[in-house]
């Protein structure tokens, strides 16, 4: 037998050493050639580096279908039945799921199309609006973007999960969702409804100011190798942005078919946000049908042992930032407790299962998902503990 350079570029008996179009190849033969980049072309290569992708099933989402046949349940079942005639317990459950899927529905297919619209914006164009990644007018442009963008919590994290893969940095995606939840005009104008316009006001410039420190300390962290870096990045180039984008637009089909193709795409892109979104549903529906709501008035006073309370129960209810409008109004108006409020409306984000999944499963990487909590969460105490204090 004579020894040479397979397929793979590996030293290897020709003999012993099976091809890698060989179907009686085992699997383990098939990853080490994968990983190479020599898989037949009519083979993917599958996520752990093999090539026998084809005869691999499709593992089950669990997740999602688990918890989404609850939640299409609960929604056909309030339409059904209401309030009438069902345990305390149930009802509740029901409206939760027919209220959160009505607050959210509009953003996420509006986030869906935005996503499969953002796979026809070249990356580098992306890159050019948001700024080098890294710098500080990078870190503006991206809070700035998720100040202005007019869609939920749950639509702006599909969004951002985009960004990152269009190559925005670990520090402007950051900036981005922690400026965003709960900002959208929309919203604001709920806020300014329901608490005033002054502390309205003030709630958007501590938010700002939280996304812009939070986006700079991840870029600094990723500087010194303390957290991975995006692999998405490109070099950044300044360009011109309508030409660039009338340009890479032209040949593309925009008949209402072919939208209607580009928006399935984008849904069928989000669907690891989705996953989590169905999931929140079902368990803030658990949680609200067995804790008694007075407790928000009862145990979240302008207390530092009241922010810390509220701190909890925003880390463990999942509330879209059309629901955590009026809560976050409540601890205003009742529990006088401004600082409570702020802190419910921005930790709800910082702590926010859906986009710490979310980050995880989009950059692969569980220390950036548990960044997230770690830098935020403290600013956001400081900021409620001074709203308390002077508001």
């Amino acid at each position: 037998m004579t020894s040479s350079s397979s397929c793979c570029g590996t030293k290897a008996s020709v003999a012993s050493t099976p091809s890698c179009s060989d179907k009686a190849a085992p699997q383990a033969s098939c990853g080490a050639t994968a990983s190479s980049g020599c898989c037949p072309s009519t083979v993917t290569p599958t996520d752990d580096g093999g090539c026998c992708g084809s005869e691999k099933k499709a593992r089950i989402d669990w997740i999602m279908w688990t918890c989404l046949p609850v939640v299409i349940a609960s929604y056909g079942g309030f339409l059904a039945f209401g309030h009438d005639g069902l345990p305390e317990w149930l009802a509740t459950m029901f409206h939760t799921s027919f209220e959160m899927v009505n607050a959210m529905w509009w953003g996420i297919l509006m986030a869906a199309f935005f996503v499969g619209l953002l796979t026809r914006v070249p990356r580098e164009l992306v890159m050019s609006v948001l700024g080098r990644g890294g710098s500080k007018r990078g870190l503006l442009r991206a809070t700035a973007a998720g100040l202005l963008l007019d869609l939920c919590n749950h639509g702006i994290l599909m969004i951002a999960m985009k960004l990152y893969e269009r190559g925005a940095s670990i520090g402007q995606v950051m900036a981005f969702l922690i400026a965003s939840p709960w900002n959208s005009l929309t919203l604001t104008l709920i806020l300014i409804g329901l608490i005033g316009l002054p502390l309205t006001l003030t709630f958007i410039a501590g938010s700002m100011v939280i996304a812009l420190i939070s986006g700079w300390i991840f870029d600094r962290l990723v500087e010194r190798q303390v957290l991975p870096a995006n692999p998405n990045q490109v070099e950044f180039q300044q360009l011109p942005f309508w030409p660039t984008l009338k340009s890479s637009w032209s040949g593309y089909d925009w008949r209402p078919t072919a939208l209607a193709s580009l928006f399935w795409q984008g849904l069928k892109d989000s669907r690891m946000v989705l996953r989590w979104i169905v999931f929140g549903i079902v368990l803030i529906a658990l949680v609200r049908a067995f804790v008694p709501p007075e407790a928000f008035s009862t145990w979240f006073g302008a207390t530092v042992g009241g922010l810390f309370m509220t701190l909890l129960v925003t880390t463990i209810l999942e509330v879209c930032s059309e629901g955590s409008s009026p809560i976050a109004a409540d601890l205003v108006n009742r529990a006088g407790a401004p600082g409570n409020a702020f802190t419910f409306l921005m930790a709800g984000a910082a702590t926010d299962y859906t986009e710490i999944m979310s980050l995880k499963d989009t950059t692969r990487s569980w220390k950036i998902a548990l960044f997230l909590p770690l830098v935020t969460v403290p600013q956001v105490l400081l900021v409620g503990y001074l709203l308390n204090l002077f508001g």
